[in-house]
């Protein structure tokens, strides 16, 4: 081919030197007519096989991402990561049908690739897990955007959820960007999942102070509250007999949007409401015994 490639420039610049282009022509068709008539016929496939692999991408991805929206619960990424991947299969496939078209051994070239690959791979075992990782949680979902989480150690509300990392917000601001197989790899703690959430309040009264009397008044603060579910039903409970005080426990059920809200507003007046009852949180007491006995008459001393 390199041969006939020279032979042809060569004629073509003495065909332009002595003036006979037309003759140059009629005599490379003579001379080339099955070369020509292939290299065109491979052109004409190859303009086909593009087209055919643009349009096949495209309705590949309608498909795919239409697919993954009716699957409830199913993050809308997927989809579009899905499509990405199919896409390049697709064209590389194309690729592969043009270069074989041409002549071109595709064999050596998927060998040489295949190796490439496996080296890549090897190289880049940490980042495939984390592509594995990012995968399983776009389809198992345990978390979305917006929800706050705890993992390991790592916590804060998600902004983010890509293949290689997810990003969070911590409470206080910061910034914190997570390998996708570190929070795949640790039991996730969802604060946001579910529509209700349970607060406890524990605090202590005195010993004479009227048992009833601390229940029906913590309940009766607890039921006045828009934010905290009358059902299932606010409850105080006695959780500790301790040192200096009895301890109560207040335990409602809220709105897991209002939960920090109910929390702070209950604990806010906790006080108040206990010593407009008449009760008191008392002090921690200490009774000090001595092992030996003072004498009366060194007791002024």
């Amino acid at each position: 081919m390199a041969a006939k490639a020279d032979v042809c420039v060569n004629d073509v610049v003495s065909a332009v030197q002595g003036g006979t282009v037309g003759e140059f022509f009629r005599d490379l068709w003579e001379q080339y007519q099955s070369e020509i008539i292939n290299l065109g016929r491979c052109i004409l496939l190859s303009v086909l096989v593009i087209l055919l692999a643009w349009l096949v991408a495209r309705i590949a991805r309608k498909v795919l991402v239409k697919a993954m929206s009716k699957i409830p619960g199913l993050d809308a990424a997927v989809g579009n990561i899905l499509a990405g991947i199919a896409r390049a299969v697709i064209w590389l496939f194309a690729a592969l049908i043009i270069l074989d078209l041409f002549g071109i051994n595709t064999a050596s070239i998927l060998t040489v690739l295949g190796a490439a690959g496996l080296a890549v791979g090897l190289a880049m075992k940490d980042s495939l897990s984390n592509i594995a990782s990012g995968l399983m949680l776009l389809f198992l979902r345990p978390y979305k955007a917006g929800d706050y989480i705890d993992c390991g150690s790592v916590s804060g509300t998600i902004k983010e959820i890509g293949l290689f990392t997810t990003v969070f917000m911590t409470v206080d601001g910061v910034y914190i960007s997570a390998p996708n197989s570190v929070i795949f790899g640790h039991p996730i703690k969802n604060f946001s999942r579910n529509p209700l959430r349970r607060a406890d309040i524990t605090v202590g009264i005195a010993y004479g102070d009227s048992l009833s009397c601390a229940v029906e008044t913590l309940k009766k603060l607890m039921l006045d509250s828009d934010l905290i579910m009358k059902d299932p039903a606010p409850e105080v409970l006695v959780a500790e007999l301790a040192d200096s005080s009895v301890n109560l426990t207040l335990r409602f059920w809220t709105a897991t949007e209002n939960y920090w809200a109910a929390y702070w507003m209950i604990k806010a007046q906790l006080k108040t409401t206990i010593e407009a009852a008449g009760l008191n949180i008392p002090f921690p007491q200490r009774v000090v015994t001595f092992a030996n006995a003072i004498p009366e008459d060194r007791k002024a001393e």
